[in-house]
């Protein structure tokens, strides 16, 4: 499989232990190593041990995820970018650099690069297309579809 950069990258070996212990912390990311090893009937020190193996191995990290509408973002738009006459990774790290893009993707198909965009309102897609994208050297075409409602959406980017 390969993910990052062109590496390889192995799925490592998780246990029923270690997907318990995300799945606990996928529901409250506050819990502590205690709380956890009290519900799974374990050492605190093996639930601290663990976390740190899954760490190390970058398995999984405990991060903060902020809620869209707590920070008035009201539009999520999904871009598919074309890109002409210059590097395709160029181009996309330009376009990571703009504050209101969440996600870069350089894709296989139809697009070049997707791109998921947070905004507070409608008012500045224009903006954002005309004004910022647009403007980038490279983006010849770009194709956005705008987030009518969201019927889905978890940080948790790898199923267990």
């Amino acid at each position: 499989m390969q993910i990052r950069s062109g590496r390889t990258m192995t799925p490592p070996a998780l246990d029923g232990l270690d997907t318990n212990i995300i799945e606990i912390l996928r529901t409250n990311g506050r819990a502590t190593n205690q709380e956890i090893a009290e519900r799974l009937s374990v050492t605190a020190a093996t639930v601290s041990a663990r976390l740190q193996k899954m760490e190390d191995a970058r398995v999984m990290r405990v991060v903060a995820v902020t809620d869209f509408s707590a920070y008035d973002y009201n539009v999520i738009i999904a871009l598919g970018v074309q890109v002409q006459g210059r590097d395709v990774e160029a181009v996309a790290r330009d376009l990571a650099d703009l504050r209101e893009v969440l996600s870069v993707n350089i894709m296989s198909g139809s697009h070049d690069i997707e791109l998921l965009v947070a905004l507070h309102d409608f008012a500045e897609v224009q903006q954002l297309l005309f004004a910022h994208i647009a403007d980038i050297d490279g983006v010849s075409h770009i194709s956005p579809g705008v987030a009518v409602d969201m019927v889905k959406f978890e940080f948790n980017v790898v199923p267990l």
